[in-house]
């Protein structure tokens, strides 16, 4: 920085000031500033910067399984938002394991200055260890609800109804849905559990009977699962004449068993699927899918955890809780020629932490 300096004629300070994007320099000091710096190659040392600071530039995202198209889609949308805000991402797994989880939540992930976490084991009865949380932290996802924490999700019961509602106005009357969990617990705050209740509550506005022999247990909610839980569904005789798949991994397996049978789609059986990841548009046909905002969600968690960061160790703000807004993308799975994207619905504002 002395070097760009003695070059450029001006300040440490007035240097710094051009680094650091401060509005209070005129616009020729900064255009010789920055001759300077690309005529010298300077690049600011950021471990420095950390020192003085106390802040590294780098915040942390913890999904459960990258493997799962829509957490490393989550985790692009997320790189772009920090980037935005000139900061880098570190990104960890937390995996199929409960004790990695409460690892990760008691730590954070190293040498970042916040954490977004999408935890896939802990939910409402551990709200406690969220009291011991040291660091910015903002919770992604339906579990853990009523802690201290920022947290985004999404509309998961009202995106499944609407997927619901979308294959019932094609004339479906015979609705499966794929992905539901094992243990069929009610209540709880899972996306499985979310999701099912959609649907149900969907069938029920329209006068159609729920039929448990269509509730088709499949975790994970990988590919090869929806493709074995599709087979057992047709040899199991059952009536069928479409298919809600909790996420569109299991809806690209769904397709590919109806396909094996001779099932045409979406003749026979429409499919529409949750989460929109881009391979869906590339599938034959091409899937229908709910859109849960996955950018909104990014953007607005990213916002969130730089606003706490900032805040240090004073609680400035309350607690916010925020869902992001949805659609449904129809495809040719549900009969349409072309992508017919609906509206955004709904989107309520940020609140004080109500779930």
């Amino acid at each position: 920085m002395h070097d760009v300096a003695q070059l450029a004629g001006v300040s440490n300070k007035t240097v710094s000031n051009v680094v650091n994007d401060h509005p209070h320099v005129s616009p020729e000091t900064r255009a010789r500033v920055q001759r300077a710096i690309d005529e010298l190659g300077y690049r600011p040392n950021l471990s420095a910067r950390g020192l003085r600071s106390g802040r590294t530039g780098v915040i942390g995202l913890a999904v459960p399984q990258l493997r799962q198209p829509y957490f490393a889609e989550l985790a692009d949308a997320v790189i772009a938002a920090a980037e935005r805000r000139g900061l880098s991402v570190i990104i960890g797994q937390a995996g199929a394991d409960r004790a990695h989880e409460t690892a990760v939540l008691a730590n954070g992930l190293r040498q970042t200055d916040g954490l977004l976490f999408s935890p896939e084991h802990l939910g409402t009865e551990d709200r406690g260890l969220l009291d011991d949380v040291t660091y910015p932290l903002v919770l992604l996802g339906e579990r853990i609800f009523g802690g201290p924490n920022d947290h985004v999700t999404m509309h998961n019961v009202e995106g499944a109804r609407a997927a619901v509602e979308h294959l019932l106005s094609l004339g479906r009357r015979h609705i499966a849905v794929v992905g539901a969990h094992p243990d069929r617990r009610t209540g709880q705050m899972r996306p499985s559990d979310l999701r099912v209740r959609g649907y149900r509550e969907a069938l029920t506005v329209a006068g159609v009977p729920e039929d448990p022999r269509l509730e088709v247990v499949v975790a994970p909610w990988l590919p090869v699962n929806g493709v074995e839980a599709t087979r057992e569904l047709i040899a199991s005789g059952v009536e069928f004449d479409a298919v809600l798949a909790l996420n569109d991994s299991l809806a690209i397996g769904v397709l590919r068993a109806l396909a094996e049978a001779g099932r045409r789609v979406p003749d026979d059986v429409a499919v529409i699927g949750f989460d929109a990841i881009a391979d869906g548009r590339f599938t034959t046909p091409s899937l229908s899918t709910v859109d849960p905002g996955r950018e909104e969600i990014a953007e607005t968690a990213v916002a969130m955890l730089v606003e706490r960061i900032e805040d240090g160790d004073r609680a400035l703000r309350p607690r916010r809780f925020h869902k992001a807004a949805f659609r449904i993308v129809a495809r040719e799975s549900t009969g349409a020629s072309t992508d017919v994207v609906g509206p955004w619905l709904p989107h309520p504002p940020a609140t004080d932490g109500r779930d």
